[in-house]
């Protein structure tokens, strides 16, 4: 594969060499400025890439979310954990791995585990999809087996892989990062709706008001 970066600090290189060649020597300023647009170019160049997070994210996650929040641990299959995020409705995405396009705001990597606390809604809709059983409960799958969506426990768990295998691999590998839990070993059967789904939002309570957690009474 060619390294863009590295064809673009060549090209940027050749610019000065040439210019060498014509007029001798160019002026040092000249020579300095071409060099910086080819560093500048050169950390452009990664936006296809994340950088592996620190453990500090997970932290906040385990803090804020009262529900189960399902990983593979700090890395699976050689990709580490490079993003994670807490939707407005609660839900934890953990990302694996390197973009495979997009960039800083929007990023499609080879793997990402959701946790979504709303198990009355379970993703995929009207898409054609197939049930199968895994690690003790019902899975469905939709688009190839690409996308696996996991209602277990309180919430409901979507497996987002860049193949099948990949997918199927991490949903029996899954085990919760804030609960006790064995990767492989039988899931907890799906809970009936907890009725996270009707609490409002966090940006929709009056500031100093508590939002209660389900099951509260």
């Amino acid at each position: 594969m060619i390294d863009r970066r590295s064809s673009r600090h060549g090209a940027l290189l050749g610019m000065i060499d040439r210019r060498s060649s014509r007029h001798g020597s160019p002026h040092p300023w000249l020579g300095a400025l071409l060099l910086l647009c080819a560093l500048a170019l050169g950390s452009c160049g990664n936006t296809l890439q994340d950088q592996p997070i620190g453990p500090a994210s997970l932290e906040n996650v385990i803090v804020r979310s009262h529900f189960p929040v399902y990983w593979l641990g700090l890395s699976f299959h050689g990709m580490q954990i490079t993003n994670v995020t807490i939707d407005p409705g609660g839900a934890v995405a953990i990302r694996y791995g390197d973009c495979l396009f997009g960039g800083q705001y929007t990023c499609v990597t080879p793997l990402s585990i959701v946790s979504s606390p709303d198990n009355s809604f379970v993703p995929g809709g009207l898409i054609p999809k197939r049930t199968l059983a895994l690690r003790g409960v019902e899975a469905r799958s939709v688009e190839g087996g690409t996308a696996l969506s996991i209602p277990t426990g309180p919430v409901v768990v979507s497996v987002y892989g860049r193949k099948p295998s990949l997918a199927a691999a991490a949903a029996g590998t899954m085990a919760p990062v804030n609960e006790v839990g064995l990767p492989q070993a039988p899931l907890p059967a799906a809970e009936a709706d907890t009725g996270f789904g009707d609490m409002p939002l966090a940006s929709e309570v009056p500031p100093g008001v508590g939002i209660p957690r389900p099951h509260d009474e």
